[in-house]
């Protein structure tokens, strides 16, 4: 029992596993809030009619951050990773607060954009001015003359209304943009709030000291810099050397004559072997000694993702 609850606080080291993911995050936002500015200037105009206004809103805050944050789903690697070893090998190996919080690192990842979406909206308060005014009572503005209704209301956003209103529609617009900027200050802090605990949680609850944590970014990085390089290395020489079986010859420049040179391809890598790589990783010891990446596990020859009475476990999700 002692074993599980250590291992499902140590799931709690989800985010942030490295400045790089920060520095992510960061050009994520920025990218956010240059296109909803872009989309404010170009794409934004209020329909400025009574039941529209209020689709018309949500829709301008909703749907970008919908389509956001599906597109920061599928760029995660997580998310495919966790395909693959459902499709490989299930998800057996995995505690329920394992395969919650493997959700929840994605989800988190990829709230990135759409909140820093939704937050940019509400802080300039055109969409939530243009959903809500409609519905501002009458009885709340002082001497709001009593023939005009919600259809003179709905037109305030586009400032299309008789100059005797003029006053009302700086009024309830004034309103409105305090309300939407209250609701995007509030939505910044609770994400703050959120970000905090969550690193102090990560910090508190990591079996890894500051030290191993950075060399383990460190390597992880390494790793798959080197793995991309050299497996783009090796698809070329690969590919010339099947060329040439079938033409007899292959065209090559001087710097892949001498990649062919250096680096003889004799095969290809089975199935079995990329199958042990790829999938999603949970950090793990084996007998004391640390394995960083399911790579150095298949190196090492270390079977499977599930505790060994072999190896001591420390079960965490990697970043």
């Amino acid at each position: 029992m002692a074993a599980l609850i250590a291992e499902n606080f140590r799931f709690l080291s989800l985010f942030f596993k490295s400045k790089d993911v920060m520095i992510f995050n960061g050009l994520v936002a920025l990218g956010t809030v240059g296109s909803e500015e872009l989309f404010s200037v170009v794409a934004f105009n209020c329909p400025c009619s009574p039941a529209r206004n209020y689709i018309y809103g949500l829709a301008a805050i909703g749907v970008p951050a919908l389509a956001l944050f599906l597109i920061g789903v599928i760029w995660n690697n997580h998310t495919w990773n966790l395909v693959a070893e459902c499709h490989k090998r299930g998800i057996k190996n995995f505690s329920a607060a394992a395969t919650f919080l493997l959700f929840g690192s994605i989800m988190g990842r990829a709230a990135v954009a759409p909140v820093t979406w939704s937050v940019i909206s509400l802080l300039r308060g055109e969409a939530y001015i243009c959903a809500l005014s409609e519905f501002v009572k009458p009885s709340s503005l002082d001497k709001f003359p009593a023939d005009y209704g919600a259809d003179v209301l709905a037109r305030f956003p586009c400032k299309d209304v008789p100059a005797n209103l003029t006053k009302f529609r700086d009024e309830v617009t004034r309103r409105l943009r305090y309300e939407s900027q209250l609701f995007g200050w509030l939505l910044i802090g609770i994400v703050a709030v959120l970000v905090f605990l969550t690193k102090c949680l990560k910090h508190c609850c990591s079996p890894l000291s500051y030290r191993q944590e950075a060399y383990w970014a460190q390597y992880r990085s390494n790793e798959d810099k080197l793995f991309r390089r050299t497996a783009e290395v090796h698809s070329r020489i690969l590919a010339a050397k099947n060329v040439k079986h079938f033409f007899g010859f292959v065209a090559l420049d001087k710097e892949e004559k001498e990649l062919v040179q250096e680096f003889p391809v004799e095969g290809v890598q089975p199935s079995p072997q990329w199958n042990a790589i790829t999938g999603v990783y949970i950090y793990r010891e084996n007998k004391g000694f640390p394995l960083y990446s399911r790579l150095h596990k298949w190196a090492k020859g270390v079977e499977g993702n599930g505790p060994s009475p072999e190896g001591h476990e420390m079960l965490f999700l990697a970043s």
